[in-house]
């Protein structure tokens, strides 16, 4: 090593950089604290001693109810989206002209009851 005056001195940065470089450091401590605090354990906080949060676990009963929630919501989202589809299905049959005209049903008939008697036969033509 050479005993240069330079070594060990940073050099002159901006204050972008400077911005930069603290915003890196607190998004990686904030990932850090927001991964234990969302994590499902027993966990404490204690920022300098002047901010102290304690974080617990949900109970069986709590977790059922949020998946219940959770259920919901989806239900609500499903139903939400055939609305709206069924809605611009109808707006698209109201707009388009009708093609094939509807057909009134034919009644049912019975295969034996219901049938047409057969002609008879002209004897005039018979002879």
């Amino acid at each position: 090593m050479s005993d240069d005056g330079d070594v060990g001195q940073l050099q002159d940065y901006s204050v972008d950089q400077l911005a930069g470089a603290v915003v890196l450091v607190l998004g990686a401590i904030a990932g850090l604290l927001q991964v234990i605090w969302m994590s499902k354990c027993h966990c404490k906080v204690n920022f300098f001693y002047c901010f102290r949060c304690e974080r617990r676990p949900p109970s069986e009963e709590e977790m059922k109810t949020l998946q219940d929630k959770v259920n919901q919501k989806k239900q609500d989202r499903i139903l939400k989206k055939e609305n709206k589809i069924l809605e611009k299905e109808d707006e698209i049959l109201s707009r388009s002209p009708r093609l094939i005209p509807k057909r009134e049903p034919e009644p049912e008939r019975h295969p034996v009851f219901d049938r047409e008697p057969e002609p008879e036969p002209e004897i005039d033509k018979l002879v």
